[in-house]
């Protein structure tokens, strides 16, 4: 332990990671995650964790084989799916005998500066107790995440907002690459970003496979992160152990550098 530095993280994990392509949980991958989490939280780090997922959950539970394109249908569907969601964080976590929290809210209360300093006090006493705050944009009242996001940007915000040493990205992608990867069988992956210029973010394709948040949205997190002084990582989440890989120093992904 006497090289042991305590890191404040937020680790964001989208629909894509979480669930299979049937829209059922990826239930193994979701236990693996969790694991890494507890363990991460034992070390002595502080760990809030972002999550999507609740759409994709809700669909698997209703049997629905496509995503609906109402607003109002996905916003049922986040409802179904996010109190089976917590449900099992709340069980997968409890097998280490760690205490996970859950957060819903929308953007207006960021934005409002009471609000947000009440959101903050929550966290910072959520972390004190050794508790995990497990996050999700209210879908159920707010669309703006469902249409646009996959939580990505709101990952970044939190990350902001709690002055957290590194934001985590999990995605179903390897990282960011100089041309698509699944055009170009020579593209490579850009491991470090120094600086997010209009080139970088013109690499951006477009969504993900079952989530809403293509990359698009995720350079848009790293910039928000790294504007606030965030290391950001987007990494595949098909291994949540590369976590460890990541905290080490170790080249995992596309690493966003802080300002």
């Amino acid at each position: 332990m006497e090289n042991f530095v305590k890191k404040r993280l937020v680790v964001k994990v989208g629909t894509s990671t979480l669930t299979h392509k049937t829209g059922k949980v990826n239930i193994a991958r979701m236990a693996k995650l969790v694991s890494v989490l507890a363990d991460l939280h034992n070390m002595g780090h502080e760990v809030i964790l972002v999550t999507s997922g609740a759409v994709g959950i809700g669909m698997g539970r209703l049997n629905l084989s496509e995503r609906p394109s109402e607003t109002k249908k996905l916003q049922a569907l986040a409802a179904v799916g996010q109190g089976e969601l917590m449900f099992m964080y709340d069980k997968l976590f409890g097998e280490y005998d760690v205490v996970v929290s859950q957060l819903l809210f929308t953007f207006d209360v960021l934005e409002n500066e009471e609000s947000r300093t009440h959101l903050l006090d929550t966290f910072n006493q959520l972390l004190s107790y050794g508790a995990i705050p497990i996050v999700n944009e209210n879908d159920s009242v707010s669309v703006e995440e469902l249409l646009n996001g996959d939580n990505d940007c709101l990952s970044a915000t939190v990350a902001a907002l709690t002055n957290a040493d590194m934001l985590i990205m999990l995605t179903d992608t390897n990282g960011l690459y100089d041309s698509n990867p699944n055009e170009n069988e020579n593209a490579k992956l850009i491991e470090v970003v120094e600086k997010i210029t209009p080139e970088i973010e013109s690499l951006a394709g477009g969504a993900g496979s079952r989530g809403t948040g293509g990359f698009a949205t995720k350079i848009k997190a790293a910039k928000i992160a790294t504007e606030a002084g965030v290391s950001t990582v987007v990494a595949n989440g098909a291994k949540p152990t590369k976590i460890y890989k990541i905290l080490e120093g170790k080249s995992e992904g596309t690493l966003f550098l802080p300002k």
